[in-house]
């Protein structure tokens, strides 16, 4: 698999060692690493490819990969001790919102926000998702962040209302994107230390979440409540407040009320 002329790496990531693979059409780019990383394969190694044929969300959702978007995988080795690992989704998502912004030569937008655990959304809608994925191959953990971004198109009849990044006004394209990504994927590892750094980390997601301080219905594997998202805790563990008291959530999903299809 060699990288497309057009398709690579920032000198940021490379100072960091991270390597990039391109190719034109793949099932699933975060599939392909988990299953290198079990065969042996060490990171940081980014996957990228133009289309996907069996891309997928949370919840093993189907993730439609239509040509002209993101659909970027990175691998680690041994990222962080395992009670870091969950982190990596606040790691990320601020990485993929910084990434807009300089793709787009922008200094702020309050429009892009960051909804618990790991979504980009714009103007309430998203644009953009990471999955986690990881396991351990002889003692040794991996982690693959799948990111799918909608730059010029998006999906409809989706659990949440969807957008793409053209249609808010955020003009840039694929490559330039996966540079900045990259980029920032880099920094935001730095300043995360394996995980000695999320306090600061949190503080600065805290200052973009979507929806906090309002009333959200969340939907865990067990129930489906509403509450006022007040906060995330040191862990990234969300914090709801109930009528019958303080809920912390591990896992799950949140919507603002009214913004569900």
């Amino acid at each position: 698999m060699a990288a497309h002329p057009t398709v690579q790496l920032g000198a940021g990531a490379l100072a960091a060692l991270h390597r990039l693979e391109h190719v034109a059409e793949i099932g699933s780019t975060s599939a392909e690493l988990v299953a290198r990383a079990r065969a042996g394969e060490t990171g940081p190694l980014w996957l990228v490819s133009d289309v996907q044929t069996s891309g997928r969300g949370r919840s093993s959702r189907n993730w439609a990969s239509p040509g002209g978007n993101l659909y970027a995988s990175l691998l680690l080795t041994d990222p962080a001790p395992a009670t870091h690992i969950a982190e990596l989704s606040f790691v990320f998502s601020l990485a993929l919102r910084d990434a807009v912004l300089a793709a787009a030569h922008l200094y702020d937008d309050a429009a892009l926000a960051l909804k618990w655990p790991n979504d980009l959304m714009v103007e309430g809608q998203k644009t953009a998702g990471l999955l986690l994925e990881g396991g351990q191959v002889a003692g040794t953990s991996f982690v693959v962040a799948g990111f799918g971004v909608n730059i010029v198109s998006h999906p409809d009849g989706t659990t949440h209302r969807a957008t793409h990044l053209a249609a808010a006004g955020h003009i840039l394209d694929r490559d330039s994107l996966l540079v900045a990504l990259a980029h920032s994927v880099a920094s935001r590892l730095a300043q995360w230390d394996r995980g000695a750094g999320f306090a600061r980390l949190r503080t600065s997601w805290l200052t973009y979440a979507y929806g906090r301080g309002e009333q959200m219905r969340v939907n865990t594997l067990a129930e489906s409540f509403e509450g006022v998202f007040e906060t995330i805790d040191a862990g990234g563990r969300l914090v709801v407040k109930t009528p019958e008291g303080e809920r912390i959530i591990s896992a799950g999903e949140v919507f603002a009320l009214g913004a569900v299809v």
